[in-house]
């Protein structure tokens, strides 16, 4: 199908529509009247969707905090916590910085430009719902919940701008357009930005002069189908001349009234002047100034930034600890044995002597990944998925050790039991994704233990599953239901459990 567009036209549904999709998060008062009737804990997932199609759709990557947000304007909660493996939003990312410091407060339109402009602790989405409804966020860390952690508002105790953070990203490619009949001529722009809208390619960065117009999309999450952007250029190319940079990063400085401070950054926009610098853009709501560069580039420079431009020390009220004064005195990690390709150097040495180019893999630390999981007492059964590697030494290697085998697709299974012709089928889980009715038939016809990931093949081929007695019994365990329902075993996720139960 076709989506409509504002301008009356029509362009394909696209992968953004699937995999990065919006909701509606207006509030719903009788779905939280109906869920606070009762007392219990309502655990849902995250991450996952439907359109007005009722297709199953996904949210985008870190998909969780936009559905946590939308859940909080939908429900009108009071606050938003979300819990996760940092404890708040730094001025830079503390792998590439460790002297990066927390952020106190924020706040929404600062908490977005850096969620937008690369920040990996928030989803750029997650902030607009809790904008417009004016509900506050907390950034807490499940690891470390001694910490305050980053709080997300309308309000903060801000008693003079500064640069705030610092954000990176990656995999950004730059569309360079380029006419001198450009020059006063009216509608150019809007030619070329509808050009993208039909195309389905989202602009980031854009930078003007008389004769060139220079955009950015950001594709780090390969959401733009290489089709589409030779679509694109053929598109543009039929009025402007095409240029395509590509392999870039955006580095930006974040900041309230960053206009403010231009003067002060001058001697802090040194680390530049030996790198090329393709676009400069700053923001119109005067929050973030951006540069794009290469991307190889991008860490190195990020470094030298924060030294320069992000406060050492003080302004208690917005900046907080460093990461290093954080976790200054965790415990020393025990150093780890050498890795095997040093200790078998001399036998890689023998191998690249006879035969240049080669994957190779030690059989023995592959045996020793296997016992130590296998060795879990609180895990009762250890599934390799094929999917990750095929080799046929690697499968037996594994097989050997009692580990048993998640397959994807009849193509996995069939290699598996071509390695493996003895494989007993209970030690093979069959976990198909959206996959069409031919490949449940096929795997409940094969005898294999099937995982259902939602309730559409049910509903939808009921056939394949159509034994009465499958809802009958005790209430589920924390994890799995576990049922013969049917010809074949089932495993049904928690989440579906009681939409199964009102079926017929």
């Amino acid at each position: 199908g076709d989506l409509l567009l504002s301008n009356g036209k029509q362009r394909p549904v696209g992968n953004r529509d699937y995999i990065a999709a919006t909701c509606n998060y207006e509030p719903d008062p009788e779905l939280g009247n109906r869920l606070s009737s009762g007392r219990e804990v309502i655990l849902t997932q995250g991450f996952i969707a439907s359109n007005t199609r009722n297709e199953t759709v996904l949210l985008g990557r870190e998909g969780s905090d936009t559905s946590a947000a939308y859940l909080a304007a939908i429900l009108q909660a009071r606050r938003l916590e979300i819990w996760t493996d940092v404890p708040g939003i730094f001025t830079t990312d503390p792998r590439l910085v460790p002297s990066a410091r927390l952020l106190i407060e924020l706040q929404y339109d600062e908490a977005q430009e850096l969620a937008s402009s690369g920040s990996k602790v928030l989803h750029p989405r997650c902030v607009a719902p809790l904008r417009k409804h004016g509900i506050p966020l907390f950034v807490r860390s499940t690891e470390a919940p001694q910490i305050q952690g980053t709080t997300v508002s309308a309000v903060t105790h801000e008693a003079e701008p500064q640069v705030k953070g610092i954000s990176t990203r990656s995999g950004v490619t730059l569309i360079s357009m380029e006419s001198t009949s450009m020059w006063h001529e009216v509608g150019f722009l809007a030619k070329a930005f509808t050009c993208f809208a039909q195309h389905g390619i989202s602009i980031d960065l854009v930078s003007t002069s008389e004769t060139n117009v220079t955009v950015s999309i950001d594709d780090e999450e390969g959401l733009v189908a290489d089709e589409a952007q030779q679509a694109l250029i053929s598109d543009l190319e039929s009025f402007c001349k095409v240029r395509v940079i590509e392999n870039c990063a955006t580095i930006g400085l974040v900041g309230r009234k960053i206009r403010t401070f231009l003067p002060t950054l001058s001697p802090a926009l040194s680390v530049f002047e030996e790198e090329r610098i393709h676009l400069v853009s700053q923001a119109a709501n005067d929050l973030n100034l951006s540069f794009v560069i290469d991307q190889e580039q991008a860490p190195r420079l990020i470094s030298r930034l924060h030294a320069s431009v992000i406060r050492k020390t003080g302004s208690g009220t917005t900046l907080g600890p460093s990461w290093e004064e954080l976790f200054r005195d965790e415990p020393s990690i025990v150093e780890a044995a050498a890795p095997w390709w040093l200790t078998k150097r001399d036998e890689l040495l023998k191998l690249a002597g006879k035969q240049l180019n080669a994957f190779v893999y030690d059989i023995d630390s592959i045996r020793a990944a296997a016992a130590g999981l296998r060795s879990l007492e609180s895990v009762d059964r250890i599934l390799y998925a094929v999917k990750a590697n095929f080799n046929p030494d690697i499968i037996r290697a594994l097989a050997d050790s009692g580990i048993d085998f998640d397959c994807v697709s009849p193509g996995e299974v069939k290699h598996l039991q071509t390695v493996l012709p003895d494989l007993d089928k209970t030690r093979l889980l069959y976990t198909p994704n959206f996959a069409p009715r031919e490949e449940y038939a096929w795997a409940v016809s094969e005898g294999l233990q099937v995982t259902l990931d939602n309730l559409y093949p049910l509903q939808a081929w009921p056939e394949l599953f159509d034994e009465k007695s499958f809802l009958s019994g005790s209430t589920p365990g924390p994890a799995v239901v576990t049922t013969s329902m049917c010809r074949r075993p089932v495993f049904i996720r928690n989440s579906a459990y009681r939409d199964l139960k009102s079926m017929n």
